[in-house]
């Protein structure tokens, strides 16, 4: 293990503060390959039951958010359009939220980075959306329920972020009136934040 994961009471906050903590924290995954981590600058925060864009929306418990009734800070991966994408599980048992990683910025294994991602990419697009960190860090589905506090799947103390902006969150224009909450978090000026389509 190359870092120190933040331990389990980090994530016993709310889901919003949660989201603005995160920043700074280092994402790191280690694989047979070897390790890749970036620095998280962009989150989403998912507040179900009463937020539509939420998978949990109304408390629905499928297969898929099952991990989202259990305690904050496990791993919920799932596939949308052939991306899998990750989140971090908080709020209280019972009361399924989650915060969305979006964007991270390279810190190591970047040349594993470039194998995953193609030789041809911009170094910021590598992880500058939910889709491309996970390939880039070699996060799948089966990372779905697994501590974040342990390896192989695990958040690292990281640095503090002085600026932060927030905005809506991208992608749930179907989503009734939560499309308009503004529960995206990210660090001002940061290269690796996703662009808005």
């Amino acid at each position: 293990m190359l870092y120190r994961p933040l331990p389990l009471d980090f994530y016993q906050q709310s889901t919003l503060e949660l989201s603005r903590a995160l920043l700074g924290k280092l994402l790191v995954k280690e694989t047979e390959e070897g390790v890749a981590s970036g620095w998280i600058v962009e989150t989403e925060a998912y507040i179900g039951p009463d937020d539509r864009a939420a998978h949990s929306f109304g408390n629905l418990r499928t297969k898929r958010t099952e991990v989202m009734f259990g305690p904050p800070g496990y791993v919920y991966t799932y596939v949308m359009h052939t991306h899998c994408l990750v989140n971090v599980v908080s709020g209280k048992k019972e009361h399924p939220e989650a915060v969305l990683i979006r964007a991270v910025e390279p810190y190591t294994g970047i040349d594993l980075m470039y194998d995953r991602r193609g030789k041809e990419k911009k170094e910021q697009e590598l992880t500058n959306g939910p889709g491309k960190l996970t390939k880039a860090l070699g996060i799948t589905k089966d990372d779905y329920g697994l501590p974040c506090f342990s390896p192989p799947l695990y958040i690292a103390k990281g640095k503090e972020i002085a600026d932060i902006e927030t905005s809506v969150r991208i992608g749930i224009d179907n989503s009734g009136e939560a499309r308009d909450y503004p529960w995206r978090f990210f660090v001002k000026g940061n290269r690796f934040v996703s662009k808005k389509r």
